[in-house]
């Protein structure tokens, strides 16, 4: 990695040694009878071609060589080991995660969201789903030639998302001759193991160049039951905590309301004798379901890319491009808690059905159906076409660029899901049975001809034959389309001089249209089967928009000005759903001395509401949350204003909320809700909103060749945000805050049934709106040396951290400010410090590096007040909780090893996490409704082994 340095010099007169521009956008050929426009490049965040590729913003460059020393295959994964870089949306480890998206490989800049980060290839905008999220494992690292990621706002030149940062990849732009590529890397617990095959090959003539890549990869999955650390809900401190409902049939008593389960081992459902009472606080009859699910999904990857350029004058050049992708992810849930009242109110066991121990009456039971686990099979298949042509011309005495191009993108999504039960087959199975030929049958002839078989659902493991297994399974399919086609032209060059230089203006309009549409599976849809239920969406809108930026140099060559420059750039855009917005930025660049520059941007920024922000079907989920009216670790248990709040809502003074299983919480974790939420969209969004500053130096001093110092100061303020308000807010908000508004939003059940306690939620809606602000401020630091060679060969050392000083949620109007900077905030980690140091060494045929990746310690949820809480009396206006757990900082270790043979091949070993070093265990990440084990996702988890051969020919 490098941070780019006032080195632009030799950058520059490297670029003209080639016959291409390395250009970040507009990648306009170099010709050879124009030495100035071959100096020339457009950096990342700015439309202006220059000289000088240091500039007001703050750029932070990955090139080839520093992508290899990752030891990382995928793009995704390169990226969130940069310091500024927060945990995605979705990770690979959301087992419980829903939706299209889940599968998909993100990135998150500044803690900001991956919806709030604009992807760009080659300058222009990928693909991106119905959710605005930006899949980045279609994009092959093959292909790539750098990564360019701008941590600055950038909506005045490149639109909507642009707030939390820019990644711009940069591919090969010519290669000559072909290249193959061979990877393989697995845990220390040999699971996880991934192989990369990528070949290469390109040809350039005077006129034409050519380049064409294929990739594989195969990552196979991480299991639960693999490591201590993912085995159990709440870790392996506590390997009986968590536990879910169990695989032992369990039958509530009709008249006296008890239940019971039946004796492990025994089959004769029909004898109550064979049962023994349920016992909530026993672990006896409750199941781990950690050890039946993936930690992190196993993916295999495909992808074809061609680009190709075409030099049709001295001055005009026609380019193309097109890559296919595919994607197919596996994951996979416990099989499925099925229980009377969650998923359908009718679904009993007839009094007439032969293994009923209560003969004659319908009887309401609990079972978790662990011989048929849930798995979820996700294709995404992309195409990307990008065709354009740029040139160069002279206007007004100086040089000018132009270029205008289309590019179209069409994604299709496939989710195939199996080990839900179909309701109508399960109420037929359940029903009433009779004899036929001296067997147990369903008695129903109707039935009997679709296939029937009677569910002996209380016995155990092993007491379900599987034709009832093929009879009551579901294959739901669900399928998404997106679409988006974009036209774009821009011009820039020299307007007139000045005596400090030129200035330079760059213009240019855009036209995309988004549409898509999500068709969940229709008995998914109706309500017919127990996978979580969602309606369709559909919709479509399109945005015209134009831009200019100006740039000024005012000063140079003068005593305290070596250089003072200021950047304008201002963007309209209107949106055929919404309206318009104009988002303005001023940047300025200033050199006092030839070793310093200090620069500094003010901008503006937005994010347009996404089709499934605006059109999306509802769609229900199982939430974690802790309810305020707990009369023992909910906020009634301490305010007495909370605590009548409660009354009045009618709970019960001594109410205590149940999770999935029926048995109370266990800790300020909450639990999981027996019944499903729904969520929505909300067509009448208005915009994201942001104001992002920056302010910096860059120092190289003349006297230490090589040694580069960055400092970068950012604040970032968004408001409007675009939210669904979870359910813990909203509870929050109704009896903490006390605001009455969304009291509404949720209902309570005026009577106890057999997995609900008289009081607890059984209806709550989670729904869109601009609601709250997100305000965040810190430092990035980067220090680099490039040592002078000596004779034990060329060393290197890089180092880049960021400091974060403030990160403030504000919820809603009134709401409690939340300050969670140095906390595990759900699955994020907010840390103070993250920090990457790396030294790199070369000599002769021979290569190494060594890289320790710092995370400072966080403050995380007790488990409870008396257990792992190094804080019981910690509190604070937003925590919701007493007691805090401080867990301290970690540091991983990497080391790799090259070497290269005389026949142009490369051999690479590497490993990653060289000391297996474990991350402490984050209770707040359990309570992210997730699925996830207590592990930070953002950390290692093992020891991990790579090898690699790279050939040239």
């Amino acid at each position: 990695m490098k941070q780019k340095t006032l080195l632009a010099t030799a950058i520059a007169a490297a670029l003209v040694l080639q016959t291409w521009s390395v250009a970040a956008q507009d990648a306009a050929p170099a010709q050879a009878d124009q030495a100035k426009s071959l100096e020339t490049v457009t950096v990342t965040g700015s439309r202006i071609r220059s000289v000088d590729v240091e500039t007001s913003q703050p750029v932070f460059t990955m090139d080839r060589a520093a992508i290899q020393a990752t030891g990382l295959t995928n793009v995704n994964d390169i990226l969130a080991r940069m310091p500024s870089a927060g945990t995605p949306d979705i990770t690979p480890q959301d087992t419980l995660s829903s939706g299209a998206d889940v599968g998909g490989r993100y990135v998150n800049i500044r803690n900001l969201g991956s919806q709030r980060t604009l992807v760009l290839v080659n300058g222009k905008r990928w693909s991106t789903s119905l959710s605005g999220l930006t899949d980045l494992s279609t994009i092959p690292v093959s292909m790539i030639d750098r990564i360019d990621i701008l941590k600055d706002g950038a909506s005045s030149i490149y639109g909507s998302d642009a707030i939390g940062g820019v990644v711009n990849i940069i591919t090969k732009e010519k290669f000559e001759g072909s290249e193959a590529n061979v990877y393989y890397g697995q845990n220390g617990k040999g699971d996880g193991q991934t192989q990369n095959y990528d070949f290469t090959w390109g040809h350039s003539t005077e006129k034409n160049s050519i380049i064409i890549g294929a990739s594989y990869q195969n990552t196979d999955p991480m299991w639960n039951s693999k490591r201590d650390e993912t085995s159990y809900a709440q870790g392996p401190r506590h390997p009986n905590a968590g536990l879910g409902l169990g695989p032992w049939g369990r039958v509530v008593d009709p008249t006296t309301g008890d239940q019971y389960v039946i004796n492990h081992g025994s089959t004769a459902t029909n004898d109550i004798n064979n049962y023994h009472l349920y016992d909530p606080t026993s672990t006896a009859d409750k199941y781990n379901t950690q050890k039946d699910m993936t930690f992190r999904a196993g993916s295999k990857l495909k992808n074809l890319f061609v680009q190709e350029r075409y030099k049709l004058t001295d001055n005009i050049t026609l380019h193309g491009a097109a890559t296919y992708s595919t994607r197919d992810t596996s994951s996979q849930l416990a099989g499925y808690p099925f229980q009377s009242g969650a998923a359908d109110p009718a679904i009993l066991i007839s009094g007439q059905n032969a293994y009923n121990p209560f003969p004659g009456q319908d009887v309401e039971f609990f079972r978790r159906t662990v011989e048929m686990p849930r798995v979820t099979d996700s294709n995404s298949k992309l195409a990307h076409v990008d065709l354009g042509v740029d040139g160069y011309f002279q206007f007004l005495g100086h040089d000018w660029s132009w270029d205008a191009g289309f590019t179209f993108d069409q994604n299709k999504i496939k989710q195939v899901t199996t080990g839900n039960i179909y309701l109508p087959n399960a109420r037929a199975a359940l029903g009433p049975t009779t004899i036929i030929n001296g067997q147990v049958a369903c008695a129903s002839a109707a039935d009997r001809a679709a296939g029937c078989v009677p569910w002996n659902i209380l016995a155990g493991p092993g007491g379900t034959p599987q034709s009832v297994w093929n009879y009551v399974n579901y294959v739901g399919t669900d399928r998404q389309t997106s679409y988006t086609s974009d036209w774009s032209a821009n011009v820039s060059g020299g307007l007139f001089d000045l005596p400090a230089g030129t200035v330079n203006l760059a213009v240019g309009v855009e036209h995309r249209g988004e549409k898509g549409n999500f068709r969940p599976d229709a008995a998914d849809s109706q309500g017919l089967t127990t996978n979580l239920a969602s309606a369709p969406t559909s919709g479509a809108y399109n945005t015209n928009e134009a831009y200019a930026e100006l740039d000024v140099p005012l000063l140079r060559d003068l005593p305290g000005a070596q250089e003072l420059g200021l950047n304008i750039a201002s963007r309209y855009s209107h949106y055929s759903n919404f309206g318009s917005t104009t988002n303005n930025k001023y940047s300025f660049r200033w050199r006092p001395f030839a070793d310093l520059l200090v620069r500094g941007t003010w901008a503006q920024g937005f994010r347009a509401p996404t089709i499934s922000d605006l059109y999306g079907g509802t769609g229900q989920s199982f939430e974690t949350f802790l309810d305020p009216c707990d009369s023992k670790y909910g906020a009634a248990a301490t305010s007495s204003s909370v605590a009548q709040r409660c009354a009045a809502a009618g709970v019960p003074a001594n109410y205590r909320q149940v999770d999935q299983t029926g048995a109370q919480i266990t800790s300020t974790n909450g639990g999981q809700t027996p019944v499903a939420f729904l969520s929505g969209s909300n067509a009448n969004l208005k915009p994201e909103t942001s104001i992002t500053r920056t302010l910096g130096l860059v120092y190289s001093p003349h006297q230490v060749e090589g040694l580069d110092f960055t400092v970068d100061y950012y604040n970032v303020y968004v408001k409007n945000i675009i939210s669904s308000v979870l359910a813990q807010d909203i509870v929050d908000f109704c009896y903490i805050q006390g605001d009455s508004n969304f009291c509404n939003n949720f209902h309570r059940s005026g009577t106890g049934t057999s997995n609900l306690v008289a009081g607890s939620i059984d209806q709550l809606n989670e729904g869109l709106s601009n609601l709250g602000t997100l305000k965040t401020e810190g430092y990035d630091v980067g220090i680099h040396y490039r040592l002078p060679e000596t004779s034990f060969g060329r060393f290197r050392i890089a180092s880049d951290s960021t400091y974060l000083n403030k990160y403030e949620i504000v919820s809603g109007p009134g709401a409690t400010a939340k300050t969670p900077v140095g906390f595990m905030y759900g699955e994020d980690g907010l840390y103070r410090l993250r920090s990457n140091l790396q030294v790199d060494w070369d000599y002769r045929e021979f290569g190494a590096s060594w890289t320790v990746r710092y995370y400072s310690g966080l403050k995380d949820n007790c488990y409870t007040d008396t257990i792992e809480c190094s804080s019981p009396n910690y509190t604070n206006p937003w925590w919701g909780t007493y007691g805090m757990s401080q867990k301290g900082s970690v540091a991983f270790n990497d080391a790799q090893f090259r070497y290269t043979a005389p026949w142009k091949g490369v051999f690479t070993v590497g490993v990653n996490n060289i000391f297996n070093k474990k991350g402490p265990y984050y209770y707040s990440v359990t309570t992210s409704g997730t699925g996830s084990s207590p592990y930070n996702p953002a950390f290692d988890i093992d020891r991990y082994f790579y090898v690699s051969y790279n050939q040239k020919f």
